[in-house]
């Protein structure tokens, strides 16, 4: 166990990696716990007390004992060990707590999307991925586009990439609704003590639970359709991706799909058509789709 003036240059590349990666799951996820860590790297619980036992010695200021949860969490004055980067960290929600190797560890919070992000700050990330975990509500100050700054009270239910920008997506309290917040544009935050209500969680967004399957085929306008065809592995002209409602319209906005019913969009920007338009009948997000026919609400800026 490290001394009071032990480094974590003093620590071996093994634990440091541990006690790396013990820091972010407290940071981001608002709590630790032991058994968490022997999941994750296969040690014993010897072992996983000794990670924890040198993690406090050497920021004895970052966590408290939890004795009614038996957790650790975060202080008020946590300030991390190791550089962290917001692109890792989201890179590493989206796609579980593996860093790369198959340990069938459950992914902590709900987070898909092609990848890319803008420079965002991580104390807002941190407290947006907290909240989300906890399934507690956020108080948030945020920069609309339709109505300038604003105070919500939000419950972080899922994040989401649509390739330029990370979203929250969250029940938003003063519409009443389910709705997606550009991180960047979150300005303040306090995390409250509140829980999200049965109706403020995941399993009641009905969007994010719709499943379609898009259906894309070379642009009719193209002369040459098999090159189309070969850039994107078609089978019988054709390829086929399922994608959840609430992010349909970004996806289709990312990657140029004409979504018009009569393929009436510039071919020489738009080389995929989506063959099956009928399929976002109902999708909040299909505002965003390039060509696809007006709908009452986008949710390009919650």
């Amino acid at each position: 166990m490290p001394t009071a003036k032990s480094s974590i240059q003093d620590l071996s590349q093994a634990q440091r990696e541990r006690l790396a990666s013990l820091e972010m799951r407290a940071f981001f996820t608002g709590e630790i716990r032991r058994s968490e860590i022997e999941a994750r790297f296969g040690i014993k619980p010897a072992a996983s007390s000794r990670d924890l036992s040198a993690y406090r010695d050497l920021a004895p200021n970052n966590l408290d004992y939890d004795a009614a949860a038996r957790c650790y969490r975060p202080t008020a004055e946590y300030k991390p060990l190791f550089e962290i980067q917001a692109e890792r960290v989201l890179t590493w929600l989206q796609q579980g707590f593996g860093d790369g190797l198959d340990v069938k560890l459950k992914q902590v919070a709900p987070c898909e999307g092609p990848g890319g992000l803008r420079k965002l700050d991580l104390s807002t990330l941190a407290a947006v991925t907290r909240a989300l975990c906890a399934k507690r509500v956020l108080r948030i100050n945020y920069l609309s586009l339709q109505s300038g700054p604003t105070r919500r009270e939000i419950v972080p239910v899922a994040l989401a990439d649509d390739g330029l920008r990370w979203h929250v997506r969250a029940f938003d309290r003063s519409k009443e609704r389910f709705g997606d917040f550009v991180l960047t544009r979150i300005t303040k935050f306090r995390e409250l003590t509140a829980k999200g209500g049965e109706c403020e969680l995941l399993v009641a967004d009905e969007q994010w639970a719709r499943i379609l399957e898009l259906e894309l085929v070379p642009h009719p306008g193209i002369t040459w359709s098999k090159a189309i065809e070969a850039d994107y592995g078609m089978q019988d002209g054709v390829v086929r991706v399922k994608v959840r409602a609430a992010v349909a319209g970004y996806i289709l906005r990312r990657w140029s799909i004409d979504s018009s019913p009569d393929h009436s969009l510039d071919p020489a920007s738009h080389h995929l058509w989506l063959r099956n338009p009928q399929t976002l009948y109902g999708v909040e997000s299909a505002a965003l789709a390039p060509g696809y026919p007006d709908t009452e609400r986008a949710l390009a800026d919650a």
